[in-house]
């Protein structure tokens, strides 16, 4: 048996699955604003008890990687190892873009639409109009990488003259405007992250023990964090 405890929280979206041999058995999740370090916990005992077993059964913890929202991925991480040191148990550490796009690729909206000409652009929203976001085909392999894009009427172009292309993630929408004028591009709203997604590379990872460091393992900001300037009356930062 191969028990696994995924924690997605690399955007708005914490979510928390129990997964027994790539099958979720249970999941909690919530798309509320700033709601991870509250709810994090609670769900991961609420997954645990509502699928019959104990903490100690657990045979692996699953973490989305990012890239994403920087405090997100800093309390799903911290969770993880947390539960992992305690329980003596490996950590797995899975793309949250590549997750993303198992998820949009088993949504109803994409069953017609799947071919070896159409590839997979997961969006996750970095402020303003830069994304995070990668190319997939079909069957998860990614065709360009992890990189930060600033989303312009030219962007993905050079793929579209001979692919369709479909994005979808908590980024995309706001590109709607942007890359309308191209008709190989379709954007597909309400793609939202999720633990879930995460069972077959988790269930792949654990069984030919792909596991990282405990110990040493960081997130993939993608970006350095950029802390804002306290706005409070009466306190000076020095430049």
């Amino acid at each position: 048996m191969s028990l696994i405890l995924a924690i997605e929280t690399a955007t708005e979206v914490c979510s928390v699955s129990l997964i027994n041999k790539g099958l979720p058995l249970a999941t909690r999740e919530s798309a509320g604003s700033n709601e991870h370090s509250k709810l994090l916990t609670p769900f991961i005992n609420e997954v645990v008890l509502e699928s019959g077993f104990n903490l100690n059964e657990i045979n692996a913890v699953a973490v989305s990687m990012g890239p994403g929202s920087y405090t997100g991925l800093r309390i799903g991480v911290s969770a993880a190892k947390g539960l992992c040191f305690s329980l003596d148990i490996p950590l797995i550490a899975i793309s949250t873009l590549k997750a993303l796009t198992y998820k949009a690729l088993n949504d109803e909206i994409f069953q017609l639409q799947q071919d070896n000409k159409t590839l997979y652009c997961p969006m996750i929203d970095a402020r303003r109009m830069e994304v995070y976001t990668a190319l997939f085909d079909q069957n998860f392999n990614e065709i360009k990488p992890v990189q930060a894009v600033v989303i312009n009427e030219n962007s993905f172009a050079e793929v579209t003259t001979q692919t369709q292309l479909i994005i979808f993630g908590n980024g995309a929408s706001k590109c709607r405007d942007i890359l309308m004028h191209n008709k190989n591009i379709t954007i597909v709203d309400n793609i939202r992250a999720s633990a879930k997604a995460m069972a077959l590379f988790a269930e792949s990872s654990y069984q030919s023990r792909d596991f990282v460091n405990t110990a040493y393992f960081e997130p993939f900001y993608l970006k350095d964090f950029i802390a804002g300037k306290p706005n409070v009356k009466g306190l000076h930062v020095k430049e």
